[in-house]
């Protein structure tokens, strides 16, 4: 009986040292595993600009205060450094203008080289109803007219949303920029981009999905089909401008970013400038005036970046 209890220990001892030495090596697998997995990216920021629109001040007589904005803005660009700038369109107020053009071609060229620099087409270049001629023509200066670049896990996909708005003198045009953009959300939804933006120069809607349409807005026809597929394919950040005003609007996940100018305002919102942070799980944002842009932009998130969370029409915090 003695002889057969200590067998019966023996055996349990035994059996509890492997236990224990799977669990030791289960824990260790797990350890690996968790080493493995590769560390979220560092945060970045990007720059959006809007409506330099060279020319509006005066209706075409000159663009000296244009000049005088995009110059300040061009410097805080430089100070700041960010990992590319995005501009919106409506980049000359007169399309085919060609001072307008050699002007914003000047100053763009002032940008540190290492910032790329990223061209959205509007209506101002194009014409309100745009023609294979008009794009042509902007094509030839800007480059293309709706394309795809990548940073750190974020996919910016640029569309020509005047062809868009009013495609009826360029439909083939325009067929061709809907197949081409839903491959692009499907490569992108395929590879896990971490973050899929779009960039173009009139919002889809200023307050809600299904408003009206305007002229600051996308036709409800081709509106609901677009945010259908940005929806299946994962996108929540959609960038704009033309409103010459800031606006925030949401359909669920999505969010509709219209940003003010920097040259002529049409609303309170003074000339300026986007900041927008790219973190691994979200994106910041906040409008700033030309006179407030910050002197240098801190990313970590414990470092006081809380103004970039705010809506646009919160007030700073006084110092």
């Amino acid at each position: 009986m003695r002889t057969a209890s200590l067998e019966f220990l023996t055996r349990g001892a035994v059996g509890g040292l492997f236990f224990l030495l799977a669990l030791a090596r289960l824990h260790g697998a797990t350890t690996t595993a968790e080493a493995a997995q590769p560390p979220a990216p560092a945060p970045f920021f990007f720059v959006q600009l809007t409506d330099p629109q060279f020319g509006m001040f005066t209706e075409n007589a000159d663009f000296v205060q244009e000049t005088v904005n995009f110059e300040r803005a061009v410097a805080a660009i430089n100070r700041l450094r960010p990992a590319f700038v995005v501009i919106t369109g409506d980049l000359v107020n007169r399309a085919g203008d060609r001072a307008q053009i050699a002007e914003y071609l000047r100053l763009v060229a002032l940008i540190d080289r290492a910032v790329p620099v990223h061209h959205v087409s509007g209506n101002h270049d194009l014409g309100n109803v745009p023609t294979p001629a008009s794009i042509a023509a902007y094509t030839n200066v800007f480059g293309p007219d709706h394309y795809t670049f990548r940073h750190e896990g974020l996919v910016g996909i640029v569309l020509n949303s005047t062809l868009i708005q009013a495609p009826q003198r360029a439909e083939a045009l325009q067929a061709e920029q809907e197949h081409w953009l839903q491959a692009e959300l499907e490569q992108a939804r395929t590879a896990k981009a971490r973050h899929v933006v779009i960039f173009q120069h009139h919002p889809w809607f200023l307050s809600a999905p299904d408003e009206p349409d305007q002229y600051f807005n996308i036709p409800r026809a081709r509106r609901a089909t677009h945010l259908a597929w940005f929806r299946e394919a994962g996108v929540r950040y959609l960038f704009c401008g033309h409103y010459h005003r800031n606006a925030i609007a949401r359909d669920g996940r999505l969010e509709v970013v219209t940003t003010g100018p920097v040259g002529k305002p049409l609303g309170p919102d003074k000339s300026g400038l986007r900041l927008v942070i790219v973190r691994a799980d979200r994106i910041e944002h906040r409008y700033y005036a030309l006179d407030d842009v910050p002197l240098r932009l801190e990313l970590s998130p414990e470092a006081g970046n809380a103004d970039l969370r705010r809506p646009h029409s919160e007030p700073a915090p006084a110092p």
